[in-house]
């Protein structure tokens, strides 16, 4: 049995760009959600929390769960795509708590589709409306990175795998996209999922498919692509439906690999953004064309997550019931 927190509970979501906090008062509370930070804006982890933490009235925490961006192996790790080294023991002795526990920033989201609904308008459903099964559920989501996890029920209890999924390779499926793949930036001498399917990714798919065009890309930005896409840019429209295409032909992928039955979440600041083209583009023939099992996929659900706070949630979970989930963590704790 995992050890009970401490309430009220800090709740931390780092990533890349954002850095999200919440207080827990006490399990089955709502959660007090506190501004959000940059993490381009803010020297540490610690002053962002106690900047957070300035607009707070409530009783001070007593411990914290922070999910972090990126592969969480040790109590001391720095993030793959911000300058912020965050330090379990720095934190926990900076605000005088009990225990502060580091988890991957897509164990929570994982543990979020147990509280999320349909029906509060928390998830939008992308194409089939078959309801969620019993078995391992996937979360996914396109943002600074490319975050996956999979949620897998062992006995009575809910496995969390948090995985760098976004880091396998990715290629191009048919002529149309051979035709542009060459122009397609690398990362790392590589082309790994996470390359196209993020916000820096859209931003290169709208340079690849201009440059394939003979032409100068117009945007300068990822937000960019989708602005002009909503004014009907024919550009950032192309690029929207390739990028819907190649996000359901990955999220297929990963029900593939953990025989998600129980759906796909996709989560992130992107697909909120864009969940008609989800609805209504290619996303889902991609996801179902998985042959030889076809006619299974087409039985997985999918859907956006359009919880703002999705981590934040989960996070109020996992601290809630510690004991509900296995997961992998790190931290430190005052009793050593």
């Amino acid at each position: 049995m995992s050890p009970n927190f401490a309430f009220p509970a800090l709740l931390g979501d780092i990533g890349g760009t954002n850095a999200r906090f919440a207080v827990l008062p006490a399990p089955g509370e709502p959660v007090r959600l506190l501004p959000r930070r940059l993490t381009a804006d803010t020297p540490s982890p610690v002053e962002a929390i106690q900047g957070a933490l300035d607009t707070y009235d409530g009783a001070a925490p007593r411990s914290a769960m922070i999910a972090v961006a990126t592969r969480v192996d040790k109590p001391v790790i720095r993030l793959t795509n911000a300058h912020w080294t965050i330090d379990a023991r720095a934190i926990g002795e900076a605000l005088g708590l009990e225990r502060v526990t580091l988890v991957n920033d897509y164990t929570p989201v994982a543990a979020s589709v147990t509280v999320l609904e349909t029906a509060k308008g928390d998830l939008a459903p992308i194409g089939s409306t078959e309801t969620a099964g019993p078995g391992a559920r996937v979360v996914l989501g396109p943002g600074t990175g490319l975050g996956a996890a999979a949620l897998v029920p062992v006995e009575d209890r809910l496995a969390i795998l948090a995985t760098e999924a976004g880091h396998i390779e990715f290629g191009p499926s048919g002529d149309d996209e051979f035709a542009f793949w060459h122009h397609l930036e690398r990362t790392g001498n590589r082309v790994s999922a996470e390359t196209v399917l993020s916000g820096p990714g859209l931003f290169r798919l709208s340079k690849a498919l201009s440059a394939h065009r003979g032409r100068d890309c117009p945007f300068r930005l990822p937000n960019d692509v989708l602005a002009a896409a909503r004014e009907g840019e024919p550009l950032a429209r192309d690029t929207l439906d390739i990028f819907s295409r190649w996000l359901g032909r990955y999220a297929g992928d990963m029900a593939l690999t953990f025989e998600a039955s129980g759906g796909v979440f996709i989560a992130g600041g992107i697909a909120p953004r864009m969940v008609d083209v989800l609805q209504n583009g290619s996303f889902r023939g991609a996801f179902d064309r998985k042959a030889p099992h076809d006619a299974w996929a087409c039985t997985v659900p999918a859907y956006v997550i359009i919880n703002p706070e999705p981590a934040l949630q989960g996070l109020a979970a996992l601290v809630s019931d510690p004991g509900r989930f296995v997961f992998q963590s790190q931290g430190w704790s005052r009793e050593g």
